[in-house]
């Protein structure tokens, strides 16, 4: 059972990056027989130890909600007085230099609701051992440096569990009397604990084989519930395509005989890379045409891709200790992230991945939260999954790529799996190996991985007319910890361009390398830098950070009519993207002011012109066009905001919306109308941006709340042969004030009643709904009969779209919305504390609101934290967004 805490005693102990020691002794191998059912499971443990150092002391194993029925030390039974047990594992004392330790417990996978260990989901056991999970399961030094090879022996009921899954090879099997039967499975690699897995249940597999480049055939299986299993072949061919570009892009093979993802509805995470035996919660796997989205298909290749990736950045290599978890989450998203660009729109995913850091991570950088790539400390690693770990990890890993370049990165690693295969390494090893295959000094931007906070870069450029030549001058800024000197710079890369007046490509001279060019890489590495330029013809305008080349907040103001050049012609997607959500956020700013102040508001013309421009482009890449004709999300507009009412923002939002639908109606309604086809649904990438601009031109025109808009949304989700443009539809008319409103909510779930994830989309459509009445919905759907309170994608889906997704209506004057989440999380904590510690985040950033709203989310974190116990999870999220700044 995860340790509970009160903490009107203290807050949760915490352990630190400077504490780390290397284990006093090391498991080389692991034998571990189950004999599985739901209400009891048995495990009997073979470990070989091996003392590693001079230290005598005790052998000290982690477990947590075990029953331990027997303890061998080389067969024979440890006396109780070599035993010390307390509530997160057990002491053993006077072992000798090298034994055999067999180890007896009972748990109880029917019972454990944290689905972290072995649990029950639908029939069929699952486990999760990352982070520290397997000690749930039996006892061990559960950390990612005890490496060792694992044999399963798994028996159980044939009729109940005919699927017996895990690690590795299938080495053997057989039916036993009593209607049983048995499997044993060997993994040659070792492996630690956290990369364990078995499953067990009634599943049915969809099978095809991949044909390494060395001529090996990996035998592919994709395991799901059955009635789903049809809806896997898109997962099963992302899984091949992942193959092979990792062989191609990385000289990276598969090395075991088979390759099994498991498809699990009951899962805290997205997805886990177990060593041959990936298991995916359903969101990530199940995919056709008519219950999932582009959107959705788009995930399930990248996170299969990851969760490949991760076979050698994370299994092959690990992690030493949890402090170096971006080693192998940042590295493999920065993967991921490459192979969806090649797969797909390079444009569009790189600006997907730019507004993630942008908005949702800077955030994390900003508050109570906030912690280095490589975090100093933590009191429960679970809470350390964060977009800081994930994806500014990720993006460290890029500005690496981008500062020694691609064949560079490469050479640094092969070397770098080369060198550490088999072994639990740290993020200065990585960083190394770049550095002793490219001669590179990473000494500086090493800081990358330690700072705390978003850098902020200042540009100013001055043109000399006479000289032709143009001086830009950098400045750089990371945020300042209480009682701590300011944090030396960084190495910053900024991709820079030139353009002239018109939006043409400039060619320009940078002085310090010679380079005529019109794209330079620009190293900042001082406080304050001047980069010089000549052969300027004239005074140019500056596409700066080109690519999202560094997740820094950059300061560098331009009026609308350059953002508006930029917007329309700058060969960069980025900077072209990010111009038009400047310029938006300028008007909608203002407009928020007027709003502010009691006027009527006023939308420039010259921001009308330029998204009239963009609209009326005939883009090859349409879904390109589609995410540059969109608004900022509220969370970027409000970290411009000293003190955020989210009401008003969201209306200033809403009325520069509306102002855009009404001047650009006629056009949006053309465009809206040239891109419906009767054309069979694909999903090339010209019919996804196809779809994607087409429910963009729908998204403004429902703004009008026209009757003719009402018919035509109504229309597109009653035509739809997709559920893109079902959803799209649905989601609008459930923000809308259409009488219909409830009919036709009641007739899609009627539709899709049988289909557990469309049924999570429908529930979040209602539980993002910005109509007034949306959290009186929100209570009513908690009792519905597709409501589980205790399957976290319905969570997610209900609460977590209304918390973290819906500001206007979460953030009421009257605290409702708090109230209501507060009692979700205490009832959540008892039965899944990461679930509950990842929702009660929504209360973490409580100093950014005016003083009511202040108030009130700070009395309900007090009243969760009051609550007789309160997980370590829930325990560390909210002590430290009460903590004095």
């Amino acid at each position: 059972m995860t340790t509970k805490f009160s903490p009107r005693h203290r807050a949760p102990d915490r352990t630190y990056l400077r504490d780390y020691q290397p284990p006093a002794y090391r498991i080389p191998q692991v034998d571990l027989q189950f004999d599985l059912q739901a209400e009891e499971t048995h495990v009997c443990s073979r470990l070989s130890i091996e003392r590693v150092t001079p230290d005598r002391g005790p052998l000290q194993l982690d477990g947590e909600a075990l029953h331990l029925t027997a303890l061998y030390v080389d067969e024979a039974p440890l006396a109780d007085k070599y035993i010390e047990m307390h509530d997160r594992g057990l002491v053993i004392k006077g072992l000798p230099d090298r034994c055999k330790l067999r180890i007896e417990n009972r748990i109880h996978p029917s019972q454990n609701t944290s689905l972290s260990g072995l649990y029950l989901s639908q029939h069929s056991l699952f486990t999760q051992c990352e982070a520290e999970g397997f000690r749930r399961i039996t006892y061990s030094i559960d950390r990612p440096d005890i490496l060792s090879i694992y044999t399963v022996e798994l028996s159980a009921d044939k009729q109940c569990y005919p699927v017996l899954l895990s690690n590795g090879n299938l080495v053997a099997q057989e039916t036993c009397g009593g209607g049983r039967h048995w499997a044993k499975w060997r993994d040659p690699f070792p492996k630690p604990s956290y990369l364990f897995a078995i499953v067990a249940g009634n599943l049915e597999y969809l099978q095809d084989k991949f044909t390494t480049r060395s001529g090996r055939d990996i035998d592919l299986r994709l395991y799901a519930r059955q009635g789903d299993i049809d809806q896997c072949q898109h997962a099963l061919e992302s899984l091949k395509q992942a193959m092979h570009w990792d062989e191609v892009q990385y000289g990276r093979e598969y090395d075991l005989d088979l390759y099994m993802v498991v498809a699990v509805s009951d899962f805290n995470m997205g997805a886990m890379e177990n060593k041959g035996l990936n298991i995916f919660n359903t969101k990530y796997v199940l995919a056709q045409p008519e219950t999932a989205t582009d959107r959705d298909y788009h995930n399930i290749a990248g996170v299969i891709g990851h969760e490949y990736f991760h076979n050698w950045s994370g299994n092959r290599v690990t992690c030493r200790d949890w402090f170096q978890l971006s080693l192998k989450e940042g590295f493999t998203v920065f993967r991921d992230q490459q192979f969806s660009a090649d797969i797909g729109s390079a444009a569009v995913k790189r600006i997907e991945d730019a507004a993630l850091v942008r908005t949702h991570q800077f955030r994390e950088d900003s508050g109570p939260m906030a912690h280095p790539v490589r975090p100093l400390s933590y009191a429960e690693i679970n809470n350390f999954y964060t977009l800081t770990v994930y994806i500014k990890g990720a993006e460290v890993v890029r500005m690496l790529h981008t500062l020694i370049g691609a064949t560079g990165f490469r050479l640094g690693c092969d070397l770098y799996f080369e060198r550490h295969d088999g072994e639990a390494v740290t993020t200065d090893d990585f960083l190394t190996a770049m550095t002793d295959a490219t001669g590179t000094d990473l000494t500086q931007f090493s800081r990358w991985y330690d700072q705390v906070g978003t850098p902020r870069v200042t540009a100013n450029g001055r043109y000399h007319t006479q000289d032709k030549i143009y001086t830009l001058t950098l400045s750089q800024e990371s945020p300042k910890l209480p009682g701590h000197p300011s944090p030396p710079p960084l190495h910053i890369p900024v991709q820079t361009a030139l353009l002239h007046s018109d939006g043409n490509p400039m060619l320009a001279r940078l002085v310090s390398n010679g380079d005529t060019a019109h794209q330079h890489l620009l190293e900042l590495t001082e406080t304050k830098q001047d980069f010089v330029f000549s052969e300027v013809t004239s005074e140019p305008i500056l596409s700066l950070l080109r690519g999202f080349s560094a997740p820094v907040i950059l300061d560098y103001p331009l009026g609308q009519s350059a953002l508006s050049l930029l917007m329309c012609h700058d060969s960069d997607p980025y900077c072209r993207w990010d111009a038009g959500q400047r310029l938006a956020r300028l008007e909608i700013l203002n407009t928020l002011n007027m709003l502010t102040a009691s006027c009527e508001p006023i939308i420039s013309e010259s921001f009308l012109r330029a998204f009239s421009q963009v609209l009326d482009l005939e883009s090859e890449d349409r879904a390109f066009q589609a995410l540059t004709l969109t608004l900022p999300e509220e969370a970027y507009l409000a970290e411009d905001l000293a003190v955020i009412d989210p009401v008003l923002l969201h209306r200033a939002r809403a009325a520069t919306e509306h102002a855009l639908a009404q001047h650009l109606e006629k056009q949006l309604t053309t465009k809206y109308h040239s891109l419906t086809t009767t054309a069979p649904y694909g999903r090339d990438s010209h019919s996804v941006g196809n779809r994607a601009l087409r429910n963009v031109c729908l998204t403004y025109l429902m703004k009008l709340e026209s009757d003719d808009v009402f018919a035509l949304a109504t229309q597109q989700l009653s035509n739809a042969d997709n559920m893109t443009d079902a959803l799209a539809a649905l989601s609008m008319l459930a923000s809308s004030h259409t009488p219909r409103r409830e009919k036709i909510l009641g007739e899609f779930f009627q539709k899709w009643q049988s289909y557990p994830l469309v049924v999570d989309k429908w529930l979040r459509v209602q539980a993002t709904s910005t109509r007034p009445d949306t959290l009186e919905k929100v209570r009513e759907l908690t009792g519905h009969v597709a409501y589980d309170s205790n399957n976290p994608n319905k969570i997610y889906a209900l609460i977590g779209g209304f918390s973290f997704s819906n500001p206007v209506n979460f953030h009421q004057i009257d605290g409702a919305g708090y109230h209501f989440l507060a009692d979700q999380v205490m009832r959540l904590d008892r039965s899944n504390p990461q679930l509950a510690a990842r929702l009660v985040g929504a209360l973490s950033h409580w100093r950014r609101y005016e003083p009511i709203r202040q108030q009130l989310m700070r009395e309900q974190l007090q009243r969760v934290l009051s609550a007789p116990q309160v997980s370590r999870d829930v325990a560390e999220i909210g002590t430290r967004a009460l903590a004095t700044p």
